[in-house]
């Protein structure tokens, strides 16, 4: 019982800091829903396992703890087979859990759907370029996106490794000289969002 009330209160201590903290910045995107989704997924999990560890941890420190003046060995244990058992099942049962969710997530947060807006995106030393080629090739150096329509970016870099990252829209992805990666957004809101190069790509970086 003692175990129990400690895993309680060791769950909803961990769970207020959880929750009450925003983590996460304010979801703008279909992806970045599932990805949070996702991440909350995780985190209960962990916090269910942390608060069950803690409570034995605590528990086990309070009633099998030796008098002060015992400095003899404790007595000779085996071990239980049925505990040895259950806690290798329940966390390999859990950790799938969160692969084969992941593992959906970033299939379909990479779907892009029957009618999405092409973007091209091109990166290097310091600026982002974008090019719009279902609209005769519009260029801009600010990227723009409509509502609730999915866009499909195709991303290049003209001289070292960058890394597109929209927050608010949770997708990131590297652009590699040589290769053109691929990444899709699905905007859920309006408003600036700020564009940030996760790759520290020279002086210029923080530009």
């Amino acid at each position: 019982i003692r175990m129990v009330g400690l895993g309680i209160v060791i769950a909803i201590l961990v769970t207020l800091v959880a929750v009450l903290i925003p983590w996460l910045p304010t979801s703008a995107s279909e992806e970045m829903d599932q990805i949070e989704f996702v991440y909350w997924f995780a985190t209960v999990i962990s916090i269910a396992v942390f608060a069950l560890v803690m409570a034995v941890l605590l528990y086990s420190v309070m009633a099998f703890r030796s008098p002060p003046e015992d400095e003899s060995d404790g007595p000779p244990i085996h071990g239980n087979t049925g505990l040895e058992v259950a806690w290798t099942i329940v966390p390999a049962i859990l950790v799938i859990a969160i692969g084969v969710l992941s593992a959906f997530v970033l299939s379909k947060n990479g779907e892009a759907g029957p009618n999405p807006l092409n973007v091209k995106v091109f990166a290097q030393q310091f600026a982002w370029r974008f090019a719009y080629p279902d609209d005769g090739e519009v260029k801009s150096g600010e990227l723009v996106l409509p509502l609730n329509r999915t866009a499909r970016f195709e991303m290049e870099s003209a001289d070292v490794i960058h890394s597109f990252w929209i927050p608010q829209m949770g997708q990131k992805q590297d652009l590699v000289p040589g290769l053109i990666t691929k990444i899709v957004v699905t905007p859920t809101r309006t408003g600036p969002f700020t564009l940030i190069c996760t790759e520290l790509c020279g002086l210029g970086h923080a530009t």
